[in-house]
């Protein structure tokens, strides 16, 4: 089996538990693949990771694909044809004129600007949600934070990693459009509402203008610079990796997201349930009222893009396993973690389909859609609850989908329709139970392609391939169908009614018994 290092391409996603690294061949095919665990730190109640763990992380993970070319190919990886990093959407790192940190890093989790939020909505009349960058900025503001006179430049974790490697100021649109609303026709940020901002912190005397301190946008195959031989040596210790390998533009998790499940054409969606979920359609129109609960963004091409993020989904599910490892491990058995979930999960398909009287809210951290600004993950039930295995795993997934479930009948209303829901993430690594019971959910078609446990570090391989590769004009949509997915396979379930019924049932008591959730809150400090 040989390799061709040329017609390589290389793709890394900095996710939320993990950074993780895929080396795709001139098939598409993953070939090699690297990672790295890592967690977010709550430091002086803001989560945050070092950027320490951020460059400790990528070399450990790049280490760790280095490896696998080696075992798998017998040569070492000193180049590839294109490399393309992608990472959680949204936050904060703003920089001063020496480059240095200003304020450690302000991830998409922190539910700490709501002012900022609702008076930059009420401003643009469009929807800027509390995880945007732009709303980070102007709570600064508000808050009088010292550091904001002194930024030159603000970006995201994907936007800072291709920054340091390549020396570009650059970000991919559909990672912009989690900085600042794009105007999809312009494919870059909204003159008007630049200008009003600037209006708005006049009176503060920055010596910054709003434009000059954001990232140049870039849509999917615009070259976005080359790895320098700093760059190449901080990415690769060793030594052994070239400089002079070109970059595709930097993109968030979403964006990638829509790439690796083929969901950048009008009236196809698609839903990443992770650590958070989010579920994206891209709109034919745009939407007619503005609604806190539905981000705009874009896809990686820049077409208007209808998103529900919610920021809880499987960490519940996670900390249980951890549980039940950890029992298994008390009576002497050993156990994988494909075994693990499995075992949890599958009985939520013999499951009742209302869960039999559990409740359970997974917030971990704030959820804007229901309106928390700090979560208590809870469950309690009624006495005469049947409280099995099945039960309890088909609540824990049910309410992993409550909260995003609000923010798709919102979409509903305003006449959205969709062809196609592809699931890809964490959740639908076990087969059947998490694919099914999110067609349940939205009572509509789910489909999980067999390449959905690759996720985003495989999507931002496409994109940087895409560059690589196209053709003078060829447009993102098309070399996805005509060149990746064609003959690709998937697997579709329909919904089941008694799952439907189950669910909305279960929706009924979720809505209703929020104030408990609410209570925990308040009472648990």
């Amino acid at each position: 089996m040989s390799l061709n290092l040329n017609r390589a391409v290389l793709g890394i996603e900095f996710g939320s538990t993990r950074i993780k690294a895929v080396l795709i061949d001139e098939n598409h095919v993953p070939v090699a693949s690297g990672s790295h665990d890592w967690e977010n730190q709550l430091d002086n109640g803001i989560w945050t990771y070092s950027l320490d763990a951020i460059w400790s992380g990528l070399q450990d993970c790049y280490a760790d694909l280095k490896r696998d070319v080696q075992e798998k190919f017998g040569v070492t990886l000193t180049r590839v044809g294109a490399i393309g990093f992608s990472a959680m959407m949204h936050g904060y790192m703003a920089f001063n004129a020496k480059d240095e940190l200003l304020v450690p890093f302000r991830t998409w989790r922190n539910t700490i600007t709501g002012p900022a939020a609702a008076e930059l909505t009420e401003l643009f009349h469009y929807n800027i949600p509390q995880r945007w960058s732009i709303s980070h900025l102007y709570q600064a503001i508000l808050n009088g934070e010292p550091h904001v006179k002194d930024v030159s430049f603000f970006t995201t974790l994907a936007g800072y990693i291709h920054w340091q490697l390549t020396g570009r100021k650059v970000l991919g649109v559909g990672d912009a459009s989690g900085m600042f609303p794009i105007d999809p026709e312009l494919k870059n940020y909204i003159p008007e509402m630049i200008e009003k901002f600037d209006a708005l912190v006049a009176p503060k005397g920055f010596a910054w203008k709003l434009a000059d301190i954001l990232p140049q946008v870039l849509c999917a195959g615009a070259d976005a610079g080359k790895l320098t031989e700093a760059g190449a040596k901080r990415l690769d210790p060793a030594g052994d990796l070239e400089a002079g390998i070109p970059l595709c533009p930097p993109e968030g998790d979403a964006g990638t997201g829509m790439t690796a499940t083929n969901s950048i054409a009008q009236r196809t969606g698609n839903i990443s349930a992770g650590t958070s979920v989010f579920a994206m359609i891209v709109l034919e129109k745009v939407l007619k009222n503005v609604h806190e609960e539905i981000d705009l963004v874009t896809t990686p091409s820049g077409s208007l893009v209808a998103m529900v993020h919610c920021n809880n989904c499987t960490s519940d599910l996670n900390a249980w396993a951890g549980v039940f490892k950890e029992f298994a491990g008390a009576i002497g058995a050993k156990i994988d973690a494909n075994t693990l979930y499995g075992s949890i999960l599958n009985g939520a398909l013999t499951a009742d389909p209302d869960c039999g009287g559990i409740m359970t809210y997974g917030y971990f951290s704030g959820e804007h859609v229901t309106g928390f600004s700090e979560g208590r993950p809870l469950m309690v039930r009624m006495p005469d609850a049947k409280f099995t295995l099945g039960n309890f795993a088909r609540a824990i997934v049910f309410s992993a989908l409550g909260a995003i479930k609000i923010g798709m009948n919102i979409l509903n209303a305003e006449g959205v329709e969709v062809d196609r829901m592809t699931g890809h993430g964490g959740l639908y690594k076990t087969p059947v139970v998490g694919q099914k019971l999110t067609a349940a959910a939205f009572n509509a078609p789910v489909s999980v392609m067999e390449t959905a446990g690759e996720g985003g570090a495989w999507g931002i391989a496409l994109l940087a391939e895409y560059m690589l590769n196209r053709a003078e004009g060829e447009a993102l949509e098309a070399y996805l169908d005509q060149k990746v997915f064609t003959g690709m396979k998937s697997v579709v379930l329909e919904p089941d009614p008694r799952d439907v019924a189950g669910f909305d049932k279960f929706m009924e008591r979720y809505v209703a018994a929020l104030p408990a959730e609410r209570a925990a809150v308040e009472t648990m400090k």
